[in-house]
């Protein structure tokens, strides 16, 4: 290993923790894919224009193929095989699978990682392109379908599954606000 070129590195992935020598120049998406075997991130364009290889870094959303492997270290990252907790799928996959969001779920690894997101992000304040009102004082807009397309336009779906896509992305939105109502999320 040349230290010129390359060094170790530790990944903090799905809570857990791997180290790999890795060349400086390695994607954060090869090293998923092809050094660790989380395969569940796809490589799609390889220039971060269609979202496919989205993944969560620090609970934001990345397109690993243009983040650097040894930029991502002391990070924490989240995949698609670290949305679910055991058997009990996150909110958002099983929105997927109830509502039909994905026809051939190339990119479906990708539109989950990236909704995750777009559902923290709105409930969070954040005002997006189709935003009327961005003031602060006027809190959250709806999420609407015009707003979850605008939210989720990085990540392309070559199949044309948007409608069900976005149908998924709202009522995912519907149970996480429903989950955190209830009195046992309050305590």
């Amino acid at each position: 290993m040349d230290p010129s070129t390359s060094s170790a590195i530790t990944l903090k992935i799905n809570d857990a923790e791997y180290t790999l020598p890795v060349d400086h120049r390695t994607t954060l998406l090869d090293a998923l894919r092809e050094r660790l075997d989380l395969t569940g991130t796809k490589k799609g364009c390889d220039q971060g224009q269609c979202g496919a290889c989205t993944v969560l870094l620090d609970g934001r959303r990345s397109v690993a193929c243009l983040q650097l492997a040894v930029a991502a270290e002391g990070r924490e990252i989240t995949t698609i095989e670290g949305m679910a907790e055991g058997d009990q799928l996150h909110p958002v996959q099983q929105a997927f699978l109830d509502l039909d969001g994905y026809q051939c779920g190339y990119c479906t690894p990708g539109q989950i990682c990236s909704a995750v997101a777009v559902i923290q992000e709105h409930a969070a304040g954040w005002p997006s392109a189709a935003t009327d009102d961005v003031r602060p004082e006027a809190g959250p807009p709806p999420l609407s379908p015009e707003e979850i397309r605008e939210r989720m336009s990085g990540n392309l779906c070559r199949c044309g599954a948007y409608v069900s896509i976005a149908e998924a992305v709202a009522r995912a939105a519907e149970v996480q606000a429903e989950s955190t109502d209830t009195p046992e999320a309050a305590a």
